[in-house]
C-alpha cells in the first residue's frame, strides 16, 4: 500500500482500470475480476462516464456495495455525452453547469453518495481550467467529491488548476514503451506534492508479450484500437521489439512474467507512482497484482533504466486525432 502525496488516501499500489467494462465485455466477467481483485487486498478502482459509457461505471456501482468504505474510487468527467443515452455527442465538455450534471448521474450510476478523486478526462479547449477546477472546488465544499485529478494536461494548466483547486493525481499515459512524462509532467508531480496514476502501463499488452514482429491488428469486424496506432504499424514493430527483448531478460532475471516485470518498473521510479492495468481476464488480474512484491537494488533499477532508454521506439503513441488531445492547455480566463 501507498499514501497519495498531501492526502490521507492510502491505495494499493496497482490501481485496477475499469476501461475495459463495458466495451463488449462480458459483464459478469468484470464484476468476477472486481470481487477476486477486492479479495486480494485491492481497493483503489479507476473508471470514467465514457466507458461503455456508463456500464463500466454501473458494474463498479453494483460491486462497491457492502463494501464502498474500504474502496478508493476514480472517475472521470469531460467527453461530451448525451447524459441519457450515452451517445457521444462529438468533442469535449467541460463546462460547469456540465460538471456537476454529470457528477450527479456518476453518483447515482455508481450508487455512492461521493467521489474520492475526479479527473477531467482530457483539457477542454473551450473552458478555462479556472472554471473547472472552481466546478470541481464547489462539488468538494458539497461532500460530492473529495479530490480533483487532471488527465494529459499540459503543464501550465496543472499548475493553473492547482492554485484553484489543489490535485491530488494527474493521469497519463506512462510505461517503459512510452517515458514522455519524465521531461515536465512527473517533476511538477515532485515538485506540488501531486500522485501520478498512469494509464496503459503495459503498453497496449506489448510490454505483457502479447505481441510480435509479425503482429498484425484487425480494424473490421470489430476494431482492435492498435491498427490505429503507429507504433504498432508493421513498419515499426521490428524496431520496437528491442524493448520486449530487454523486458524478457529482466524478467528471467527478476523470476516474474513480463507484465510483473514491467509494472514493478514503474512502481520502482518514484513512491507516488500507481499503475493502472485494466483487464478482465482473472489470471492476468493476479499476474498484475504481484508485481508489487518485485523489487529492485539500486544498482539494478540503474541498469534497467539505461536499458530502456537504449532502445529507440519508432512511431507515435496514439493516432494523431487521439494525441492531438494530449498535453492541451486550456484557454486564459478572461
Amino acid at each position: 500500500m501507498l499514501t497519495l502525496p498531501e492526502t490521507d488516501l492510502v491505495v494499493h499500489e496497482l490501481c485496477l482500470g475499469g476501461n475495459v467494462f463495458g466495451w463488449g465485455a462480458d459483464e459478469s466477467g468484470s464484476r468476477a475480476v472486481l470481487d477476486a481483485y477486492k479479495g486480494h487486498g485491492g481497493n483503489f478502482i479507476d473508471t470514467a462516464e465514457v466507458y461503455g459509457p456508463f456500464l463500466s461505471e454501473e458494474i463498479v456501482g453494483e460491486a462497491l456495495q457492502g463494501i464502498r468504505n474500504k474502496i478508493v474510487l476514480e472517475t472521470k468527467f469531460g467527453m461530451d455525452l448525451d447524459q441519457k443515452t450515452g451517445k457521444r455527442l462529438g468533442g469535449l465538455n467541460s463546462r460547469p453547469a456540465h460538471i456537476k450534471q454529470v457528477v450527479e448521474a456518476q453518483l447515482r450510476r455508481l450508487r455512492t453518495d461521493r467521489i474520492d478523486v475526479l479527473i477531467q478526462h482530457r483539457v477542454d479547449p473551450a473552458v478555462p481550467i479556472e472554471d473547472v477546477a472552481g466546478a470541481v472546488k464547489d462539488l468538494i465544499a458539497e461532500g460530492k467529491v473529495l479530490h480533483f485529478g487532471l488527465c494529459e494536461a499540459g503543464v501550465q494548466t496543472i499548475r493553473r488548476a492547482h492554485a484553484v483547486q489543489p490535485l491530488t493525481v494527474i493521469q497519463n499515459e506512462h510505461s517503459m514503451l512510452w517515458r514522455g512524462s519524465e521531461a515536465q509532467v512527473l517533476p511538477i508531480c515532485e515538485e506540488l506534492g501531486i500522485g501520478f496514476v498512469c494509464w496503459s502501463p503495459l503498453g497496449m499488452g506489448f510490454l505483457a508479450g502479447a505481441v510480435n514482429a509479425n503482429s498484425r491488428f484487425e480494424k473490421e469486424p470489430v476494431l482492435d484500437f492498435r491498427a490505429l496506432v503507429p507504433r504498432f504499424a508493421p513498419e515499426a514493430l521490428p524496431a520496437n521489439m528491442a524493448l520486449v527483448n530487454v523486458v524478457r531478460t529482466w524478467a528471467q532475471r527478476k523470476n516474474a512474467t513480463p507484465a510483473q516485470l514491467s509494472l514493478a518498473w514503474l512502481l520502482a521510479q518514484k513512491p507516488w507512482i500507481v499503475p493502472i492495468p485494466g483487464t478482465t481476464n482473472m489470471a492476468h488480474m493476479e499476474e498484475n497484482l504481484g508485481a508489487a512484491a518485485i523489487s529492485f537494488t539500486a544498482d539494478e533499477i540503474k541498469q534497467l533504466n539505461a536499458d530502456v532508454v537504449a532502445v529507440n521506439i519508432q512511431g507515435a503513441r496514439l493516432p494523431p486525432a487521439v494525441l492531438q488531445m494530449s498535453g492541451v492547455e486550456a484557454p486564459l480566463k478572461r
